[in-house]
């Protein structure tokens, strides 16, 4: 590695972030040299910022926190870091998680050889990786004025956010949101809008998000994945997921609405 230039360090163990400790708030490290040091860590060059290539590895044990550095988890780390770092963290994260869980051939059984740091490929049977994305749709779904919000049991917290659920085979984006809502909530919805995306990496995902509004029925939640559902205005919502995540956005931006 070239010590005469600068890079940005984004140091992983498992989904904690490596960040260092300026002046009373944290930051990417932009050394030199890395950070921390890992004998068995592939690094991989990811991307560029401010003009200097920014580098990602993991490590095998997790740093201590010292006065210098601290581990902080990815999703935790977007209040502490500016978004495009948060971005670019993310990034990384589905980079060292695909090329972690594609190091042997699932046709073949051979280990496969690193090409670029989103392409894997076995040198015995040719078969070719590249990082897969999962695609999760995300629906707000408008009553009059009141917002449909749900709590799923697998959530990290006491909040409730938006109806979510996996794209499955076959099936368009509109209809996996009619499906979605429906299994999960009993209702039927309609005027089914795109609204954003947003990358997830956790650990590799995409959300894209819709409107809708409701049409018929009444809630049934599916009790498996869901503890709790109902509409909500503007003046009664309960704790809201984080900023970083689109459903927040969304859910800001319907609030936004309903004062205009």
């Amino acid at each position: 590695m070239d010590t005469t230039q600068t890079f940005w360090w984004f140091v992983f163990y498992k989904d904690q972030l490596l960040l260092e400790k300026k002046n009373g708030t944290y930051a990417i490290p932009y050394e030199k040299r890395p950070p921390v040091t890992d004998e068995t860590a592939v690094v991989y060059s990811i991307a560029t910022l401010d003009g200097y290539s920014c580098q990602t590895f993991a490590v095998t044990g997790s740093p201590e926190n010292d006065e210098q550095y601290v581990m902080v988890g990815l999703r935790e780390s977007y209040i502490h870091i500016p978004y495009e770092q948060f971005a670019i963290a993310g990034k990384a994260r589905q980079i060292l998680h695909f090329n972690f869980h594609n190091r042997f051939c699932s046709a073949c059984g051979n280990p496969t050889e690193q090409i670029t740091s989103i392409f894997r490929q076995c040198p015995a049977c040719k078969e070719e990786y590249y990082p897969p994305i999962a695609i999760a749709i995300l629906a707000l779904v408008r009553k009059g004025d009141s917002v449909l919000l749900v709590h799923a049991h697998n959530f990290k917290g006491n909040f409730h956010s938006l109806v979510a659920g996996f794209l499955e085979t076959g099936e368009t984006l509109e209809e996996c949101v009619q499906r979605e809502i429906l299994e999960e909530t009993g209702l039927r919805v309609k005027n089914v809008i795109y609204f954003g995306n947003q990358p997830w990496p956790f650990p590799s995902g995409l959300m894209v998000g819709f409107t809708a509004d409701y049409e018929s029925g009444e809630i049934i939640l599916q009790t498996d994945e869901l503890g709790h559902g109902a509409f909500y205005t503007k003046d009664n919502l309960p704790e809201l997921p984080g900023k970083a995540s689109l459903a927040r956005k969304m859910i800001d931006w319907w609030i936004e609405s309903c004062v205009n």
